[in-house]
């Protein structure tokens, strides 16, 4: 693979005990077997330890994060990383996460008049920032429906509680969000469902800064062995569905579906497929340039 261009104020990590590692990721189900490999000890029972930072501002909070060494390492949507990372964030793919992809609920407020997903075209879109999922996967939902993309309108809320408060107060019209996360403001009545958006690639990679890797690569791939371990058990776990439904208080019924049809990646394979396949969408869209799309390699080697 080409050469890695590390920042030149990386250096050789000293004798004294390293500080932990920041792992960034949305306060959601999908993280579950993070906080389950802390939880039980198996990172600091190998010599490091993990601080796991909830960021409900989504990809585009985290990998902004990621360009300024505010975490090592964060759990992002495949799209928005790779966007990130074309355009000049000097952070890694180390591994594919969650290899299935991720089903966007398309919302509006419960009492909307709007009532059918072709209603949605030319309003105002609620995103958590530009370049995060909510706002990329708006774009992709738009074209693949053969609107057109270039004059959407978006209404930047931060966050999912952000959200919340757009619609209900008038501010923007529709929400792309997790489905199953939303679910429970849709029983509530809160928001109303109109329509579904699949990824067209796996749903989330693990990214580092090039600091960390510089400093630390073997404690990082240490930590990344645990968690593929950490995700083959839970697959298997036949109480992981009651467990993800108490903890983030969502319906036992809806988890089932999700788990049903989701897989976590229990390997280092690289994902070359998808990141070409998102790189291909994003140039199509026009989201990066052609120079972009070729910039630089994503994914780094351990092995290297």
């Amino acid at each position: 693979m080409p050469s890695r261009d590390f920042p030149p104020t990386c250096g050789i990590q000293s004798n004294s005990v390293p500080r932990p590692l920041v792992v960034a990721g949305v306060p959601e189900h999908f993280n579950l077997p993070w906080h389950l490999a802390i939880e039980s000890g198996q990172f600091a029972d190998a010599g490091i330890q993990v601080q796991f930072q909830d960021v409900p501002g989504g990809t585009g909070a985290m990998m902004k994060g990621l360009s300024e060494n505010t975490f090592d390492i964060a759990i992002v949507l495949s799209e928005g990383g790779v966007a990130s990372l074309l355009k000049g964030n000097p952070s890694w793919i180390v591994k594919s996460y969650v290899e299935t992809p991720l089903i966007w609920g398309i919302h509006v407020a419960a009492d909307s008049d709007i009532h059918d997903v072709d209603q949605i075209r030319d309003q105002r879109y609620a995103i958590s920032r530009f370049g995060s999922g909510s706002h990329l996967m708006s774009i992709v939902d738009a074209a693949e429906r053969g609107w057109p993309t270039t004059d959407l309108r978006f209404e930047k809320i931060g966050d999912l509680e952000g959200a919340r408060k757009a619609l209900a107060s008038g501010d923007a019209d529709t929400f792309l969000w997790e489905r199953f996360t939303t679910s429970p403001f849709v029983v509530s009545g809160e928001f109303r469902r109109i329509g579904e958006r699949r990824t067209l690639w796996p749903a989330f990679i693990i990214c580092a800064t090039s600091e960390v890797l510089q400093k630390r690569a073997d404690d990082v791939k240490t930590v990344l062995k645990i968690l593929n371990e950490t995700c083959r058990t839970f697959m298997m776990d036949e109480q992981a569905c009651e467990l993800i439904s108490n903890r983030y208080d969502l319906l036992k019924s809806d988890v089932e579906k999700w788990f049903a049809q989701t897989r976590w990646s229990i390997d280092f394979a690289c994902p070359t497929a998808a990141i070409d396949n998102i790189k291909s969408y994003l140039l199509e869209l026009g989201l990066i340039t052609e120079a972009e799309s070729t910039s630089r390699a994503l994914w780094y080697d351990f092995n290297t």
